[in-house]
């Protein structure tokens, strides 16, 4: 009787784990498309050395770190926030000497298997970042906006590290 018990109860458990996953899952379904950002990517060049690195945080937030080196000096270094906030996902970015360092958000509005974009029109430059999987080892993320009254756009290719 009590092996019988020892059963049920363990099958209880393994069952309540089991739709917990499932809920936790569908509950963060936005930033689940984002999973394939997951990693360290870069960009070496002759003049710099371009690294993204993407970890997760908790099942709502990924956080990414972006930095570009040129001759071992770090010329540049910007903190991301990927959140999923209900049904929405957002991109907040912090750079380093940029917009007194305060957090500018971005929120997705086309997602698909391969792309995310996220858009914040108010915000002067970029108002528009694009990450594409290019293959399951690279990726291009590109910003665009209005710069100087002209449209602008860059793009970083990168590869899995």
């Amino acid at each position: 009787m009590k092996k019988v018990f020892s059963i049920l109860i363990l099958t209880l458990v393994f069952t309540a784990c089991k739709n917990e996953t499932k809920e936790t899952s569908k509950a963060y379904e936005q930033l689940d498309k984002a999973n394939w950002l997951l990693g360290e990517w870069g960009n070496t060049t002759k003049e710099s050395d371009f690294t993204e690195n993407w970890t997760k945080k908790s099942d709502s937030t990924f956080v990414g770190v972006s930095y570009v080196l040129v001759a071992n000096d770090t010329v540049f270094y910007e903190t991301v926030v990927l959140e999923q906030k209900n049904d929405s996902l957002f991109y907040t970015v912090s750079v380093k000497d940029q917009n007194k360092e305060k957090p500018v958000s971005f929120y997705l509005t086309i997602s698909s298997k391969n792309e995310l974009v996220f858009e914040n029109p108010k915000h002067d430059f970029p108002n528009k970042i694009i990450y594409t999987k290019v293959a399951k080892d690279s990726l291009v993320a590109e910003i665009s906006g209005i710069q100087n009254g002209k449209e602008a756009k860059e793009a970083f290719p990168m590869k899995r590290k």
